[in-house]
């Protein structure tokens, strides 16, 4: 098992990887580097491997499908990982490191959004949809994140084999942050300096497509986690439109002693009864979500004691 591990994922970064490797391994010398190629056409592999990297590939297009293929195949017992385009300095990964061997920490966020990142990122958009998604995240689910969707990141070996990936995509980011606030996981944030893209190096991320699919990922996964939530809202909602439905039926009730709009009372009853069933699957799913909570627990106990022994 490696001490230390620099998990890579790449895909087309001819320009910045070989700059990646040699920095990781300045920053992190005792560390083993590897670089999971995710389908490139150009040198990335070939630099990767003259800089020294450890070459590992994952044909099924997608960040979060590469994530899934570094975190069954890498045992260590400190994960760091970064994106291939120079664009986290590696400067800040021994802090990282050491968060995690010698606080315990399980997640450790590379926090771009307190530093440069702002002024930095130059592609349009994406800073409105950073605010976005870091605000609704801490909103659903009670916690102060500071950068969701950075791709800086140290785990510990607990993390990394308890961790279900399900994303395919760049909205895993958010996954992990959800199931580490979900978990009562130990979360630390190390302030880091962004820096755009170097000339000619092009993002894999569109701003709207991309964005659409992390704000459905943090939908989804709300109702996952938080089911009591989710449903207990879409109650209410159905509650207040069957009542706002049946206030004139009842007015002229009270005023004729008729009751004119049967379809329209037929209507709410079904709205109401919808409401109920509502209340009660969010009750049923809480009770669920509690259970798997425990499961987690105990399997997380599993993994720590398999790495104690090692």
């Amino acid at each position: 098992m490696d001490k230390i591990a620099v998990l890579i994922p790449c895909y087309n970064e001819e320009k910045t990887i070989a700059k990646v490797v040699k920095d990781a391994r300045e920053a992190l010398p005792e560390a083993v580097i590897y670089v999971y190629d995710n389908n490139s056409s150009d040198r990335t592999v070939e630099l990767a491997r003259d800089a020294g990297a450890v070459i590992r590939h994952e044909y099924m297009q997608g960040k979060g499908n590469v994530i899934r293929r570094m975190f069954r195949e890498v045992e260590a017992e400190c994960y760091i990982m970064v994106d291939g385009d120079d664009t986290y300095p590696m400067e800040y990964a021994r802090e990282m490191a050491d968060k995690v061997l010698l606080h315990s920490a399980d997640m450790v966020v590379g926090d771009r959004l307190s530093s440069t990142y702002f002024t930095e990122n130059k592609r349009p958009f994406h800073n409105f949809g950073n605010s976005i998604v870091r605000g609704s995240i801490n909103r659903l689910f009670r916690c102060d994140i500071k950068d969701i969707m950075t791709g800086y990141r140290a785990f510990s070996y607990g993390f990394v084999k308890t961790f279900p990936v399900l994303s395919t995509g760049f909205e895993i980011e958010t996954e992990m942050t959800i199931h580490a606030v979900y978990n009562n996981m130990q979360i630390e944030n190390v302030i880091v300096d962004y820096r755009d893209r170097p000339e000619g190096s092009e993002s894999k991320l569109n701003t709207f497509s991309d964005g659409f699919k992390v704000l459905h990922t943090i939908l989804k996964l709300y109702r996952d986690y938080k089911p009591f939530g989710f449903f207990g809202l879409c109650s209410a909602i159905l509650t207040i439109v069957a009542v706002v439905l049946f206030i004139p039926i009842l007015l002229t009730y009270i005023e004729t002693g008729l009751v004119d709009r049967f379809p329209t009372l037929f209507v709410c009853g079904f709205i109401g009864l919808a409401a109920i069933q509502s209340l009660f699957a969010g009750l049923i799913l809480s009770n669920m979500a509690l259970k798997n909570r425990r499961d987690f627990e105990y399997r997380l106990t599993l993994v720590i004691r398999r790495i104690r022994h090692e």
